[in-house]
């Protein structure tokens, strides 16, 4: 069990990235409202793609427990194949660019729940993880429910979401950095 929390404390870092990524893809949608489909479309692709590679390395380094591995590792490459489809098939409508970034949203949202309660059943409990994945897949689901929505209005939706996500990420990682500098000053590292 104390080798996971070190494990886990030792890729701090990579959520701080993905939180970063997160908040800058929100405050660009949020700022520049009327970019083009095809902007997004990019922006989104940095972002899966940034996001996905970052939890596949954390993953496969072994920033997660042994029972969550396969999920992070089904979460790196679903954001990977999410950027790379948006590349790939920059001329898709807006409706098909809302449908993929919710199915996105809801299924890392998922496999980061899972990770979290297989985190839990190994002594952690980051209620982190929990939220940002509830947060991911309360977006996706809102996103299916409201299709018709204006370019403007989603942009704004997608900037909103990426910056609380992105800021759950950020303190999520300064949480793990702050144990991480426990455990290095002589006390058990513990998540929690």
């Amino acid at each position: 069990m104390r080798l996971v929390a070190e494990e886990t404390t030792r890729h701090w870092w990579s959520y701080a990235v993905r939180g970063a990524a997160a908040v800058l893809f929100g405050i660009l949608a949020i700022f520049w409202p009327l970019i083009t489909l095809m902007t997004l479309v990019v922006l989104f692709g940095v972002f899966a793609v940034v996001s996905g590679v970052i939890t596949l390395v954390g993953a496969v380094r072994g920033g997660d427990p042994e029972d969550s591995k396969p999920w992070a590792i089904a979460s790196g490459i679903l954001g990977i194949v999410a950027g790379v489809a948006a590349w790939l098939w920059p001329g898709i409508t807006t409706f098909a660019l809302l449908m993929l970034i919710a199915a996105y949203a809801v299924v890392v949202g998922v496999t980061e729940i899972v990770a979290a309660l297989r985190r839990r059943s190994s002594g952690e409990t980051e209620w982190m993880y929990v939220v940002y994945g509830g947060l991911a897949v309360l977006f996706g689901i809102l996103m299916f429910l409201w299709p018709a929505s204006g370019a403007l209005a989603l942009t704004w939706l997608i900037g909103i979401f990426a910056i609380v996500y992105g800021g759950a990420l950020l303190v999520l990682a300064y949480r793990i950095h702050g144990v991480r500098h426990k455990g290095a000053a002589g006390t058990a590292p513990r998540v929690a």
